[in-house]
């Protein structure tokens, strides 16, 4: 009898315990690290400059908001979405790099993830859907189902994530190399110059803290982490406000888009943004 009580419980599918699952919540469970110095500036964040560095998402996203309203307000109004989700970019990139949580790590990567699915969603070209889908609506359908089938993959395999970021990046960026061939607009061709020369330093920032870590600490300049996330949210104000651009020429020419920069256009530097010339209000019908 004992015997089979034994036999009994060990079929008993085992689930994780609190203590486990508290785990992934806990200081530096996170298998990365950056290069930043650990607990250097204070004793409860574990990469302090990598921290701070996040609040750049707070300053430009609101600004973006607002910029980018009436252009949203006449195309759709889910294009803010973008921009408030990189708040919670923000929020859990600072979470991360405070606690070096698996968790942290986890919020952090799938916050970008579902970015990238926004922005894939609102602003992929109609004409390049494939031959299966009829509508945006369905293609947004489609995003999703991946989006969500992405998310759960990485909590049982983490590196699932960073393919599917892979494959939504470098889709987006063949997607608008060929909607730019045909472009003769040069201040339309210096925005996607800028968004690429930014989305570069960017990446290089990021690989180099990564790899070249050893070099850095020996001139004790291990803060490129922290400026990598200032350059990409810079990155995605200009590359995400060219692809609108390009979004409001082909979905709604009516409204005589135009590229202007905040807060002063003459600079032709600053946050780009898009205005209308011309809305529904004042288009004319027949």
């Amino acid at each position: 009898v004992e015997n089979s009580a034994v036999e009994y419980k060990t079929r008993i599918p085992s689930f994780p315990s609190f203590d486990k699952m508290a785990g992934v919540f806990a200081y530096e469970s996170s298998e990365v690290d950056w290069c930043e110095d650990n607990y250097k500036h204070s004793e409860n964040v574990v990469e302090y400059f990598n921290t701070m560095s996040s609040f750049i998402f707070f300053v430009i996203s609101p600004i973006m908001l607002y910029l980018l309203h009436p252009y949203a307000k006449e195309r759709n109004l889910a294009v803010h979405l973008v921009w408030i989700m990189m708040v919670f970019v923000g929020l859990f990139s600072m979470y991360f790099h405070m606690t070096l949580s698996f968790m942290g790590q986890m919020l952090d990567e799938l916050s970008i993830l579902w970015v990238l699915a926004l922005c894939y969603s609102l602003w992929f070209p109609r004409r390049h859907f494939p031959s299966f889908i009829k509508d945006r609506k369905s293609f947004c359908h489609m995003v999703l189902i991946i989006t969500v089938i992405s998310t759960l993959s990485s909590f049982v395999k983490p590196t699932a994530n960073a393919y599917a970021l892979n494959c939504f990046a470098i889709h987006i960026l063949y997607s608008l190399f060929v909607e730019l061939r045909s472009c003769t607009d040069e201040r339309v061709l210096r925005l996607a110059w800028a968004s690429i020369g930014l989305w570069v330093l960017a990446i290089s920032c990021w690989i180099s803290d990564r790899i070249g870590c050893s070099f850095w600490q020996k001139l004790d300049f291990c803060y490129l982490h922290g400026i990598w996330h200032i350059l990409i949210v810079v990155a995605t104000a200009y590359a995400s406000t060219l692809v609108a651009y390009l979004d409001a020429s082909l979905e709604i020419p009516y409204s005589l888009p135009d590229l202007q920069y905040w807060p002063r256009n003459n600079w032709s530097i600053g946050l780009p943004y898009i205005v209308l010339k011309s809305t529904t209000k004042t288009q004319k019908r027949c």
